[in-house]
Parts: structure tokens; sequence; C-alpha cells
């Protein structure tokens, strides 16, 4: 109580009015509490409009729909659709008050629309609060999201986790630069080296809305000339999107297309940028400040307007798959945004996957490639090692290279730095017999041998150590490495070359650039930097290990990394050597001699339609506990031209070992099956798929089973 209430100059315990002020001006500076969200009980509802169509963020299948909710007159100015809101979720229909629902958990959700009245009969619940008043979901991004959920059997609220970032405060509060207008078209530039490429630039500054599947030459002008796809369709008005797999192919579009076109004009979504700063650049996406994103596999779902490119670079690469639900793969959805918004699509990469190929068959897109003697001009000289090489090389025998190799890495390291590419990353290396190349299995658990340092062989499962292990195959004693890692690579390379550096990229530390110097870089695959002026030579080992993969993209994932290494070494009129430690008759192997990737992606498709696999056909795998995927199977009611292969019994996961996509829980044993439907019959699959699920979730079933659609590995 102050002076003004009788007090005099004192407070009511006689405190001083220097203290008192001093009260005062702490309770000023407080923080004022937030609210927490109203039942608003009695509230007046709003006089037009007052039903909000409202999506729960529940992520499950039998709740993927809208739900009515009332809106109080105090936040029927705030509660426009596509805003964020939080609402009361779970309650009775005998809990109500005064004619309203109350009670329920508070859920997050977006208010799709406002509607004049509901079609739900009882009495609705109101909405709790408007988290922010920012829309953050317009109708072309719903329609997206909706025919993602659909094509991979998911819910529409787990999507909308994937093209909605979390929310930062600080970033809606700033506001978003003023949009600069169009740049001027470009020049077509390199895209004269293809055939049709300087077309295709000149269609999409027209306001045309080309479709190509881009066979892109070797060498460092793939980022300038996505840069120009782009520019050139800033140029007409109109948007574009370019998804790429990781943050270093992102910075390398972003700085060719800030050079082309300046700052100001386009966005970069990475994960590398932080949540706030990220946040406020998809903010500026959304309103129109910038018409261009380049990103990662997030970016697939950016809210471009006038949308007149999506483009994606190096489609095989497994960043591009989602791992969350429902786990979709950015090429697939950059499809669906093309058929949707009616834009331009562009799909480049130095290789070329079965599904690329399948859209230049069907006639959907057409090839965007260069003439036979531009590539000749363009890659490098690839030789080849086989076995039979190996076994007359006395040097391969008694080290890990054969002598062509050698003698490919000292000629190279006299013009430059030669880049090394092994399989997998670590130094442990795992043992195979030296005859018939059989896996060294351990006697007690069959887990794989590994050697040690000190030359004893362990299991890597069980531990155990084996003295007197022979090949059960071929009764062989002899033993060699399956796999080396790539630390073991770099030291035996440097104990050769004690005068050369030695650089490794890999998965603790990748490299992105390195000089041009005489130098060893030993990388494991999708980590390779760039060279500036490229590698002088590269070697490709141990590529038996990469092609004997059990499953069924083994060929086309090795002829893709091959491709992408060797695309960073100079054209062979400047003595640019590739090496591939394989076998030379395969066919991955010859189209890498021959640097053909669209010719293998071709006969593989063909391949691909005889034996009726993706993505031909499409195909769903469901996996989970025998009993569990068998009821599944007998509950879900398939399309008639459906075939059910399997189930059979998973890979058990060892607990500590790294997890693939789809793969059982550690130690649990899973069964997995696959559904293949014809083409044509693919969304029927889903939809009954998406009941089956959602209907053993209603009824709350304990195991649980997974679907996933159109999978990568399917063995």
């Amino acid at each position: 109580m102050s002076s003004e209430n009788g007090q005099g100059d004192r407070g009511a315990d006689g405190a001083p009015p220097e203290q008192l002020a001093l009260i005062r001006e702490s309770v000023r500076e407080a923080k004022v509490p937030r609210a927490k969200p109203r039942t608003w009980r009695g509230a007046e509802l709003a006089k037009e409009l007052p039903v909000a169509r409202v999506l729960v963020d529940k992520g499950v299948l039998h709740l993927d729909r809208y739900f009515d909710y009332a809106v109080p007159e105090e936040l029927d100015a705030e509660a426009q659709p596509g805003v964020r809101v939080r609402v009361r979720f779970g309650a009775g229909r005998h809990r109500v008050r005064d004619g309203r629902r109350e009670g329920g958990g508070l859920v997050d959700g977006f208010l799709i629309e406002r509607r004049a009245e509901s079609d739900y009969a009882g009495p609705l619940a109101a909405l709790a609060q408007v988290v922010s008043p920012e829309p953050v979901l317009n109708e072309e991004l719903l329609r997206l999201a909706r025919a993602v959920a659909d094509r991979y059997a998911g819910s529409l609220a787990d999507v909308l986790q994937l093209a909605v970032p979390p929310r930062s405060a600080r970033a809606e509060k700033r506001p978003s630069p003023e949009p600069l207008p169009p740049p001027p078209a470009p020049a077509a530039g390199s895209w004269a080296r293809y055939e049709q490429g300087a077309g295709f630039v000149e269609s999409l500054a027209s306001g045309g809305t080309p479709r190509a599947v881009w066979s892109a030459l070797p060498g460092p002008q793939w980022s300038e000339e996505l840069a120009r796809a782009v520019a050139a369709t800033l140029a007409s008005g109109r948007g574009a999107l370019v998804v790429v797999p990781d943050g270093r192919a992102a910075a390398r579009v972003d700085a060719a297309l800030t050079a082309l076109i300046g700052e100001g004009r386009h966005a970069l979504l990475t994960a590398d940028a932080g949540p706030e700063k990220r946040y406020a650049q998809w903010l500026a996406v959304r309103r129109g400040s910038v018409r261009a994103v380049v990103g990662t596999r997030a970016a697939m779902f950016a809210p471009v307007r006038d949308l007149g490119l999506v483009a994606i670079w190096d489609d095989g690469d497994d960043s591009h798959s989602e791992q969350h639900a429902p786990q979709p793969h950015a090429r697939d959805v950059l499809l669906l945004r093309a058929a949707l918004d009616k834009c331009g699509f562009l799909l480049g990469g130095w290789s070329c996957t079965v599904e690329a190929a399948q859209l230049v068959e069907s006639g959907w897109a057409r090839p965007l490639v260069a003439g036979r003697e531009q590539v000749r001009r363009a890659a490098p000289l690839v030789r080849t090692v086989g076995d039979a090489d190996l076994a007359r090389d006395e040097a391969a025998r008694a080290a890990r290279l054969p002598t062509l190799a050698w003698q490919a890495v000292r000629e190279g390291l006299k013009h430059g730095p030669v880049l090394v590419q092994v399989p997998r990353r670590g130094y442990v290396p795992r043992m195979a017999c030296a005859q018939c190349r059989a896996p060294a299995r351990c006697r007690h658990c069959a887990g794989p041998l590994q050697a040690r340092d000190a030359g004893s062989l362990r299991c890597d499962w069980c531990g155990h150590e084996e003295n007197s292990w022979h090949c059960p195959e071929c009764g062989s004693f002899r033993l060699r490495a399956q796999v080396v890692g790539a630390r073991r690579t770099a030291e035996e390379l440097g104990r050769a070359f004690p005068a050369v550096p030695v650089r490794t990229s890999g998965r603790e530390h990748v490299l992105d650039t390195v000089p041009d110097a005489p130098a060893l870089v030993v990388s494991t695959p999708g980590a390779e930097p760039v060279a500036e002026g490229g590698y002088a030579a590269a070697l490709l080992l141990d590529g038996w290990a990469m092609l004997g993969r059990p499953d069924l993209r083994a060929g086309e994932d090795a002829l893709r990394r091959w491709i992408a290494a060797s695309a960073l070494v100079r054209p062979q009129t400047e003595g640019g050597t590739v090496v591939v430690v394989a076998e030379p008759t395969l066919r991955p192997v010859q189209a890498l001699v021959r640097w053909d990737p669209v010719g293998h992606a071709v006969r593989e498709l063909a391949e691909r339609a005889e034996l009726g696999f993706p993505p031909v056909s499409r195909m769903a795998a469901v996996s989970g506990t025998p009993q569990a995927v068998t009821e599944f199977l007998h509950a879900v009611e398939l399309p008639p031209d459906a075939e059910v292969l399997g189930p059979v019994p998973m890979p058990v996961t060892m607990a500590g070992q790294p997890r693939r996509p789809g793969a059982a829980p550690p130690g649990e044993h899973w069964e997995r099956a696959l559904v293949r439907v014809p083409p044509g019959s693919g969304a029927a699959l889903t939809s009954a798929l998406k009941a089956a699920q959602a209907a053993r979730m209603a009824r709350g079933s304990a195991e649980p089973v997974r679907v996933r659609i159109d999978p990568a590995d399917i063995g």
C-alpha cells in the first residue's frame, strides 16, 4: 500500500519511498507470465463462420481426418485458415457444460478452414488458442501434403511435420525483405554442350514447362548449369525449387546462383543454418520475398509461389529418402508437385537411375544428353583390374594395390592430387577366403571375423578369437581383406608414399575441397572432396564388395558412386585416369568404361519389367513379428491383382550396430512380406494398406506392423 492510501511517506510495512520505487520498477521489468489456453466457458462465438475445421497433430492413421471446433469471438480475427492453433482433444460426450464440450489434453494443430456450420451434430469444443497469426499452411501445400500421404499410406499430420518447420517466434516478428524484380534471362552458357540444352533454358525463360532427365557431363559445371535453369525460370516471373543430396552440394549451387543473379533472390534451406535462421528463410519463401529455393531433402515441400520449375540432383542418393514417417522420396514428391502445379521438371545427375530411365521411356520426360564426342572429351580414361589380372600380379598378392594402380598413383602425383575411394570407413577389415571369397565366419556364432592390429582373427559379434580358420567351402587356409576401411587404406598408402601428404574424408570429417597439389585423398563414397582443377587420377578399390551386396540396386548404386568419383577427375585429354578394381566383364563396370549410365539404366529397366520389380510395379513392404504380419495380411483387403511374396525372416539387428531403415529393433526376430501390384493399382494398394493399418491402431494392437511403400532396399 502506498502513501496515496493514507500511510504518508512510509509503506504498509514501514518501507521507505526508495524501496517502494525499487519494488515497483522490478514489477514493471518482470516478464509477464504467458496465459494458459482457456476453455472459453460461456464465451460468445464468432458472428460469422463460427466453426473451425482443424487438423490435429496426432499422426495416427485412424485419426487422419479433420475435426470441427467452435471459434470464440475473441479469437475471430486471428483464427484464419493456415494458422497454428491449440485445441483440447479427447474429451468424451459426457463432458459437456453449457452446450460446450470440455476437457481433453491440449494438442497442436492447423486451422484448415472456417465454416458456417458443422457436419457434427453434437456439441463442439472451442479453440483453446491461436499459437500465431502467421498463416503457414496454404492450399497448395495442403494439397501436396495430402497427395504425399495418400501415395505413401501415411497420415496428413506426419507429412505436415516434414513440410512445415518448427515455429520460431523471433523469426516471425522480423519482417521479410521486399521482393526484387525478376533478373534478366541468362545465356545458355555450358548448356550448349548438350544437344537440347540451349532450347531447355530458352523454354524456361519464355514461360514454358519442359520436363527433362539430364545426364550431366563430368566436371564441376553442373552447379552453374542448375543455376542457369533457375535464373531462366525467375526471368519468366515464376519460382524455382532445387533439391540436392547434402549441404556441400547446396553450397555449390547457392554460390553459383549468387554469382549469376546476385543476392536476395533465392533462399538456402539446409539443416546447417539452425532452426531460427532456417525458419526465417522459409517464411521469406512463403511470404513471397524470394522466389527460388535451394536446399536439401526437407526443401522438397518449400512453399514457393508461382512454381515454374522443380529440379533434383542425383536422385539415387540415399539422402533423398526421408527416414521419418511416411518416408517419402524427394524425387516422387517433386514429381507430384510438377503434376499438381503444372510446372517444369528437371532430374539431373552424372549417373542415371532406373526411375529416371522409366520417365524417359514412358514419354513423360525428354532426355537431355550430350553427344558421344562431347562425352569422350569430358570423361577421364577408365582402366579395369579384374580377378585374372590380380592372379597374375605378384604385387597384388603381396600388397593391397595391383601394379596398374600403383603406376596410376605414381604418375598422377606428378601432376596433382589423387583420389582413392574405399567402400567403407574405419580401420578393421573383415576377412574372406582368398581363393573363393566366401566370408570368414565364426565357428561359434557365425558372426563375421575381423583382423586386428596384431594379425589375430576375432569375431565381431561374440569376440571369440579364431586361431585355426579354414574355409568350409573350398578348404583354403588363406585369407584376404573383404573390405578395408578408409583409415587403414590411408595408413598403407602413407607408408608406401612417405613424402606425399595423405588426407581422409569420411563420416566423421568430410572435406569440401582440396588444393591443386600432389596429395593422396582417401574417401568413402559420397564424401569425395572437390579438387581445384580436378584430380589427376582416381582409384576405385574393392569394387566387388560394392557389387556383391544382396540388394536389387547393388549394380546401379555401385555405378552411381563410381561415376560420382570419376567425374571429379580431369578429362582424358588432360591426362586424367581412373582405375577400378572390379571384374571388367560385369555390366556396371562396362558402363563406367564406356561412360554410359543411361544405357545401363535402360537395360536394368528392361530386366525389372520382365521380373515385375519396381519401378515397373508398385511394391509395399510389411514387416513385424511373424504373428503380427500374418494377422495383418489376413485382415487387409488387397486389390485382386496383388501378389504377396513371403513372408521371410529378416536379419537380426545386433545391439550397438547401425540399424538400416526398416530393420527390426535390436535383438527381435521379425519377418517381412512384399506386396506387389502392376501399374495402375498402386493407389488401390496404398489405400488398402492404410485402411488395415488404421483399423489395427484403432483396436489398440500391441504388436507393431510397419508398412513401407516402394522401399529402396528390397533385397
